[in-house]
């Protein structure tokens, strides 16, 4: 593409080979603005470290996947599909289960797309046929290459469902390709926790994703009611088994510096019953 490339510095990618790439795009300036309120806006944003960010998927002779309104832009020979993402039970199955589109976006071809860019952030996980499945939060799939199954996993126990904060439904990734995820924190800030037959109980709901293996669910912090009530803990997401979990532990700590009394909460000793953040969904809209 006839492009300055100079204006991008690429902070992440993965090469599946074949002319199949996908690139996290940053921004190096921005310094267009003819508005003086912008202007400012790209002051401080500078200032704090924001850039502004977008994801290139090249194909060759292949086909991406991108959830609705993500597409900014295309070149080549592309064309855009509608598609039940694997039949029509799977179209079925995510309309009348989890609530989302019966079909959804495919792009097929040989060039380049270009998605929606955002000042947040995203992140790239690569799956190999012999992976595990990984089961992510509702709004955290953006986009992913040919050889991804994309569908539904409904909560396996009445407490993670109604008490775990993630929803009755998650997304679940298996095959062979990459995802791109959204993430509401810096991808650097992210925390992968290896569990080998392990348990991992958090105070909130800012787990972003785990491998199909490790089981998940609500449970009293301690065994005991009157126990739980005087530890100050409350319910905790518990993960249980062998495998790994991703979490935000920054994101809440955002979330409450986004408020007017934000600052002024955080320097208060700490003493939290959970930290409950905004969905990834509904932070994207």
């Amino acid at each position: 593409m006839n492009m300055n490339e100079n204006m991008f510095e690429v902070i992440d990618a993965v090469d599946l080979g074949g002319g199949v790439s996908v690139e996290v795009l940053q921004f190096v300036n921005l310094a267009g603005s003819a508005d003086l309120r912008a202007a400012k806006n790209l002051f401080f944003a500078e200032q704090s470290g924001m850039r502004l960010k977008l994801v290139r998927i090249k194909l060759q002779n292949s086909h991406a996947r991108v959830e609705p309104g993500a597409l900014y832009f295309m070149k080549g020979n592309l064309e855009m599909k509608a598609s039940t993402g694997g039949g029509l039970l799977k179209g079925l199955s995510r309309k009348m289960l989890s609530g989302e589109t019966f079909f959804v976006n495919e792009i097929h071809g040989t060039g380049e797309i270009f998605l929606e860019p955002s000042f947040g952030h995203f992140f790239l996980h690569q799956i190999a046929p012999q992976d595990e499945a990984i089961i992510v939060d509702k709004g955290l799939f953006y986009a992913g290459t040919g050889g991804l199954d994309i569908g539904s996993q409904m909560q396996k126990n009445i407490s993670s469902a109604f008490f775990g904060g993630e929803g009755l439904f998650q997304t679940k990734i298996e095959g062979a390709g990459v995802a791109v995820l959204y993430s509401p924190v810096p991808v650097s800030e992210l925390l992968k926790i290896n569990l080998n037959n392990e348990k991992l109980s958090v105070d909130g709901n800012f787990t972003l994703l785990r491998t199909e293996g490790i089981s998940f669910r609500a449970e009293k912090s301690s065994k005991s009611w009157v126990a739980t009530s005087v530890s100050g803990e409350g319910l905790l997401q518990t993960f249980s088994g062998t495998g790994e979990v991703w979490i935000a532990p920054t994101q809440g700590i955002y979330e409450f510096l986004s408020t007017k009394s934000g600052m002024a909460y955080l320097a208060r000793p700490p003493g939290s019953m959970g930290t409950d953040t905004d969905s990834t969904l509904t932070k994207r809209k």
